[in-house]
């Protein structure tokens, strides 16, 4: 899992930046009638929904928040309820719900000012499932595309620059994965499907922290498979690139044993 101690306060700022409320809605509900299903003004129930809020009953706040849209669907605050249901959800780490909230309110309101943060709660309720590289990645590849279109559709802005940050994150988490599988079909005498898996890392995920390894396991595959041409253009992306790296180091001791004329 990747930052998520320190994603939520980043992004209820955001949320509360966005979604600042006039002040004849920020008085307090409460009490023990303060549940869902239960018919109320609008003013009234989105109060009593930020209240849960506040107060961390994210659930329930959210139930709210879904109430002031299903009892007032044409109040000027619905738009504002259905993407703080998002966000509520998000807090209770409902990412399913949060997803599809999100999703909802943009499907209703594609154009509206608040789109881009809808874009970018989708993006980091992916962020925040992803699981170690044993796991299966769906979920990552979920998350740099959702990533991926914040960048794109809102290239200026603040969810823009944070969502970069997190994809070289996302894009080094699967490279890692890659590397795992690799190491695995090497340890199995796989060798080409281990270079492959390798060779993937170089081509798509160059500038992430796996690359140096990988372009040594590549100089350890060729040379397996008796390619040793290739084994050797590797290592000479490596010297070029990683030039005081332990990995071109190995290569270049691979090198001299098995293709001694390469560094003759």
């Amino acid at each position: 899992m990747l930052e998520r101690s320190r994603l939520k306060p980043v992004v209820f700022a955001i949320a509360t930046g966005a979604m600042i409320l006039t002040a004849g809605c920020a008085g307090r509900g409460g009490g023990k009638k303060d549940t869902a299903y239960v018919a109320r003004d609008v003013d009234t129930l989105y109060a009593a929904a930020q209240n849960r809020l506040e107060r961390g009953q994210t659930k329930q706040a959210a139930a709210l928040f879904d109430e002031v849209e299903r009892q007032h669907p044409y109040s000027p605050w619905a738009r504002r309820a259905q993407l703080m249901s998002a966000f509520s959800y998000y807090v209770a780490r409902d990412y399913n719900k949060a997803v599809q909230s999100a999703q909802r309110f943009l499907s209703i309101h594609p154009g509206n000012k608040d789109a881009p943060y809808a874009y970018y709660l989708i993006a980091v309720s992916y962020y925040e499932q992803i699981s170690d590289v044993t796991r299966d990645q769906k979920i990552t590849q979920q998350s740099k595309q959702a990533l991926t279109d914040v960048i794109r559709r809102y290239p200026t802005t603040s969810f823009a620059a944070d969502a970069k940050i997190k994809l070289d994150l996302v894009n080094d988490h699967l490279a890692g994965k890659e590397m795992t599988i690799g190491r695995y079909y090497e340890r199995s005498g796989k060798w080409l499907a281990a270079t492959l898996r390798f060779r993937n890392v170089v081509d798509n995920y160059q500038t992430t922290s796996h690359a140096p390894e990988a372009l040594y396991r590549l100089v350890e595959g060729y040379l397996a498979l008796g390619v040793d041409d290739e084994a050797q253009k590797a290592a000479a992306v490596l010297q070029n690139n990683y030039p005081g790296s332990e990995w071109y180091a190995r290569a270049y001791k691979l090198i001299s044993k098995h293709a001694p004329e390469a560094v003759a």
